[in-house]
């Protein structure tokens, strides 16, 4: 048979309570509850404060931070932005600028040649109403003498004409009237 080591009543009493309930959970014990309310204020409080003087302004400092750098970095853009504009305002100014310089060289160099041109084609003009007036003289005394020789010629001609008809020579004097008559008309 089995041995006991103490009395029955006293086993039973390590492993049940006295009254056979068992106590309430601590936090939902009215007599512990004022208590606790005093302690979890206590404690919101000093993390309150812990919050607002370490973590919260670290964040907010974060925050601002972070805000001030796109700031910045927007307005950096808008000034580079607005320095690109003047650049291009001054190319296209500059652009411009040349095609004007352009255009007033090409009609300066376009006037000059004009004027060049107009000087020589004046000059070639002048020699040839020269030369023209040159040739209408040589024309004009070849004329006058091919007109005296042709009163000689129309007169032999007359005169061999005359004789081969009648066989007898006609008067020089006659046949240069009648050849001078017919040449006035």
């Amino acid at each position: 048979m089995a041995e006991s080591h103490g009395n029955a009543q006293g086993a039973a009493a390590h492993t049940e309570a006295d009254g056979g309930h068992k106590a309430p959970f601590p936090p939902f014990q009215k007599d512990t509850f004022a208590s606790q309310l005093v302690s979890l204020t206590i404690a919101f409080v000093a993390l309150y404060l812990i919050s607002s003087r370490l973590a919260l302004p670290r964040v907010r400092k974060t925050i601002d931070d972070r805000q001030n750098t796109i700031e910045g970095d927007l307005a950096e853009a808008q000034k580079l932005r607005d320095q690109s504009d003047a650049a291009l305002k001054a190319y296209e100014a500059d652009l411009a600028a040349a095609r004007t310089r352009a255009q007033a060289i090409g009609n300066e160099t376009r006037e000059r040649l004009n004027a060049a041109a107009d000087t020589e084609r004046k000059a070639l003009e002048a020699q040839l109403s020269v030369k023209l007036a040159d040739a209408e003289k040589a024309i004009a005394s070849t004329r006058s003498a091919a007109m005296s020789n042709v009163r000689g010629i129309a007169s032999d001609a007359a005169t061999a004409i005359v004789q081969q008809l009648t066989g007898a020579t006609p008067d020089k004097s006659l046949v240069d009237n009648a050849v001078e008559a017919s040449m006035k008309g």
